[in-house]
This record gives C-alpha cells, structure tokens and sequence, in this order.
C-alpha cells in the first residue's frame, strides 16, 4: 500500500489541484490559459526527464540551468551561421551532450562527487556563456525558428509540447525498456553491489550524464526559439525546479526510484501553483514559499514512509 500511495501520490496532487484552481478561478480552464501552462511548463519538464536519470542512478546534476543557458546560446551562435532550424536543434542537443560529459568525466574518472563537480560546472557554464557573448544576447537568428515556440503541427499540437513528448517518449523507453534503464535503478539502489555484479558503473554513470545533457541542450534550444535569442543569462534556478519534479513526483534524492511520468506530474504540478497563484492575484514571493514548502512536505513523507518500512522489516 506504501509502494502504491507513493506512485499514485503527484497524480492525485495533480489532479485534485486542477479541480481546485478551475473551481478558484474562472479564467483558468481557458484554452489561451491551458496552453500558455503547457508552453511554459515544457523546458523544465524536458530537463527534469534527464534530471530523472541521473537522481535514480543516486547522482545529482546542480548545472542544467547553466548548461541550458550555454548550449542555447551556441545555438543561436548556429543559427547565425546556418538557418536551419534541424541544424540549430542538433547543435544545442549536441553541445548538452558533451557538458554533460564533462560533468561525467569529473564524477567518474576524477572521482569528485557529483553535488560538488556539477556545482562548479554549473559557474564554469554560466561563465563561458557570459565569456562568449561577452554579456550580451545573441540575436538576429531567423525568424523561422523563432515561430517554434507560437507555432503548431497541424494546427493542433504546439511545437514545443511536440518537443516535449518526444524528450519524454525517448526517457520512458530508455528508463523502462534498455538495460541502462535497468542499471539506472540498480546503481541507485545499491551501487557497491552493481560493481561487485561486474556492472561497469563508471562508464553507465558517464552515459547517464551525457543523455541529461543532451535533454538538457533540447530544452535550450527550445528556450531560445521561445526568447528568439540566446540569453546567457537563462535558465537561472532551473536545476532547482527540475530536482523538485523529480521529488515530487515520486523520485529520491538518494537514488533508485522515480519514473518519467511521475516526474512530468510533478512539473506540472508546479507549473499550476505558479499558474494558478498567478491568476489568483498572489504574491511571486509566496509561490516560492509554497513551491519550497510542497517540497519539504513531499520528502518529510517519504522519509516517514521509508522509517515505518524499516521498522515493519526490523519487526519481522
């Protein structure tokens, strides 16, 4: 029953808290209201589904706000160059996938704890982005790919939703159906006995860190279709709105359980109290109080559901 509260739990909060605020608030169930949450609920979201990797495998990764920031300015940088929209995409992919190595290579080859290697990543990226640019947006990329972010396929689906269910089909499959899914588990819950198992845990926990970074590059250069510009300033406090999804929605901060769906419910549970107090008239600086307060409630739980198994399981 502990296991199955905990799953359904950011489904139920997810659920309930939309009822509340359509009932609260008459403009909220308004197609302009919807949409505008799921567009600006998409790059966290993207990058919480690679930040749901890397915290089941028992890593954290402090830099993606930084990494976002970076990858989404070289991919204006592209722009410039080529007007591509694919080409601009797979720079930003491309540029996340080798920050995130450089974050695996720092936790894995130089054995630095992954809280302290990505929390100075995470000054090092903000840096080389503020270095490039020299403090300045880059702008005149195309027009085209700017019309990302209003545009729809068919009319219908939104560009960066689109993009989202993409990054999130591509984290289930991986997370549920590969074997660096399984190991993603396996290195969260125990991972002295992976490596006593023969697993190679270094080079899957380098792996993980490059998929977040590519997710991460993704949301970037979403990001940056929806500023039409690369702001190397973006992304600022992402790494923790992106943790918090991953906690809310059922994930833990030491490893081996989590799962994408639960992390998107949890993004977007956070996406409709931001929203909601929004349209409510609330103060920003009470949403950061409730955001910080649903989190420590959340992990307060479950580590009272933890204690009552281990108890259960001394009694026995």
């Amino acid at each position: 029953m502990s296991h199955w509260w905990k799953r359904l739990l950011p489904y139920t909060s997810l659920a309930l808290l939309f009822v509340v605020l359509a009932i609260s608030s008459p403009n909220f169930l308004r197609l302009e209201n919807l949409g505008a949450v799921l567009r600006q609920a998409t790059v966290v979201t993207i990058i919480a589904v690679g930040m749901t990797l890397v915290m089941i495998a028992g890593e954290i990764d402090l830099s993606v706000g930084s990494l976002a920031a970076l990858s989404g300015v070289y991919t204006a940088f592209a722009l410039q160059h080529w007007t591509s929209t694919a080409a601009g995409i797979a720079v930003g992919i491309g540029v996340g996938a080798l920050l995130g190595l450089i974050n695996g290579l720092l936790t894995t080859r130089f054995l630095v704890p992954s809280f302290i290697a990505t929390l100075g990543t995470m000054g090092i990226f903000r840096g080389w982005a503020l270095l490039v640019t020299h403090g300045v947006p880059v702008t005149n990329i195309p027009a085209a790919f700017g019309a990302l972010s209003d545009g729809a396929l068919f009319g219908v689906l939104p560009y960066p939703v689109l993009a989202l269910a993409i990054a999130a089909a591509v984290g289930y499959y991986l997370l549920e159906h590969t074997r660096l899914g399984r190991y993603c588990y396996a290195l969260g819950s125990n991972r002295s006995a992976c490596v006593q198992s023969g697993i190679p845990a270094r080079r899957y926990v380098l792996l993980i860190f490059v998929v977040a970074g590519a997710f991460t590059g993704l949301a970037g250069a979403v990001e940056t279709a929806r500023l039409i510009s690369g702001q190397p300033t973006a992304g600022i406090g992402l790494e923790l709105d992106a943790i918090a999804a991953v906690v809310i929605g059922g994930g833990t901060l030491t490893g081996g359980e989590g799962s994408i769906l639960g992390t998107i419910a949890g993004s977007f549970v956070m996406a409709l109290i931001h929203n909601g107090t929004d349209l409510l008239g609330i103060s920003p600086f009470v949403q950061e109080i409730i955001i910080g307060a649903v989190i420590v409630a959340v992990v307060g739980l479950d580590e009272l559901r933890r204690l009552r198994l281990r108890q259960a399981e001394a009694a026995l």
